[in-house]
């Protein structure tokens, strides 16, 4: 969010000066570590309703914004296929009628479409041999999150913005600089002490996850796959050069320490029998991030505004979600910026307060 937003507003003409703990390869955010999926309809299964519209809201605006940037960015929408072993076809029938219930209530997602042996062949040739059935979701996609943050430094640097890499400075000290109109906190669970200072009854944690990478010439899957199991629901999705991001976790907990056994015995066991191709992979990374989570499990902005100080404008909670609705929140956060209000955040049910004086008012539920 941080590199989005200095990024749009530097191309707007602002003076930005972006500071940032880490480095500007992003080594220890939880951006670098996300699959990036951009899948509104399968995280409709699990999620509000207002997140699956910021999903929907984002899909075209991604390629706008890829489409500005120098450098190339891998970008997909060739959809999700989701896939589950004949002993778990119950659970997939449910998982179906809820995603049919979400298609009907928004009319803006394609219902899925159900695969006999031969679509699922002719879809995805390679998991043909083990699965007869199979839903595809249409219109999903998937970027590349380090090919994306890479191009957002490169362009960083084009626009002059001044970034202070392996600087950590707190929000609240920069308001005091009169030369800033605005200070826009996106720290993630690096904001979890000023969220909490902030009148916030909406607490801030971080949620494990935890990732593999690896290198897989033999696999050659299309899109971002998913696997419907009781106990490890896996998602694989793949990226150039025969990459894929394997991933499944959700911990709540913000442990940082390395992966468990447990947890890489199952994904590399449930990604075999996807397909047999896995078998022969090469392991390039085991890696864990906690993603910043408010208690809601909902993405949230708040504004600060006091006599004396520049304006704050914080923002946090985009959990699972952050590539899927970067660019919804980044639009609303560019309308308050101009005007005080947003009425994109009120069109897809965004959490926007206001606190002015320190007298809290509610802009958008």
């Amino acid at each position: 969010m941080g590199r989005l937003l200095a990024v749009a507003l530097a191309q707007r003409g602002a003076q930005v000066d972006l500071f940032d703990q880490g480095d500007s390869g992003a080594s220890g955010a939880a951006a670098r570590i996300a699959a990036a999926m951009l899948a509104p309809l399968a995280e409709s299964a699990i999620t509000e309703d207002s997140v699956v519209r910021m999903g929907i809201h984002s899909l075209p605006r991604w390629k706008e914004i890829i489409a500005g940037l120098s450098a190339p960015v891998f970008f997909q929408q060739d959809g999700t296929l989701i896939l589950w072993h004949r002993q778990d076809a119950s659970d997939a029938e449910r998982f179906a009628a809820h995603l049919e219930r979400n298609c009907r209530n928004n009319s803006l997602l394609a219902l899925p479409q159900k695969l006999n042996a031969e679509a699922v062949r002719d879809l995805e040739p390679g998991v043909a041999e083990r699965f007869t059935q199979g839903l595809f979701l249409p219109n999903e996609g998937q970027l590349d999150n380090r090919q994306l943050l890479d191009a957002l430094v490169l362009e960083l640097g084009t626009f002059k913005v001044n970034c202070h890499w392996g600087v950590s400075i707190e929000p609240e000290n920069l308001r005091k600089d009169h030369s800033y109109q605005a200070v826009m906190d996106c720290r993630g669970t690096g904001a979890k002490a000023s969220w909490q200072n902030n009148s916030s009854t909406n607490d801030l944690r971080g949620v494990r996850g935890e990732v593999i990478r690896l290198y897989a010439p033999e696999v050659k899957l299309q899109r971002p796959t998913r696997l419907i199991h009781p106990r490890y629901p896996i998602y694989i999705a793949p990226k150039e050069n025969d990459i894929y991001v394997v991933g499944a976790t959700e911990i709540e907990s913000d442990d940082l320490s390395e992966m468990s056994v447990r947890s890489a015995m199952e994904l590399l066991s449930a990604v075999y029998t996807v397909h047999s191709g896995f078998a022969e992979a090469r392991i390039l990374e085991m890696a864990t991030q906690c993603r910043p989570t408010l208690k809601n499990n909902l993405p949230e902005i708040r504004t600060t505004r006091d006599k004396g100080l520049s304006d704050l404008i914080m923002i946090n909670g985009l959990y699972r979600h952050g590539f899927m609705i970067a660019p919804a929140v980044l639009d609303c956060a560019l309308e308050l910026l101009a005007s005080g209000e947003s009425n994109t955040a009120l069109e897809l049910g965004l959490n926007i307060f206001k606190d002015t004086n320190h007298q809290e008012a509610s802009l958008c539920a």
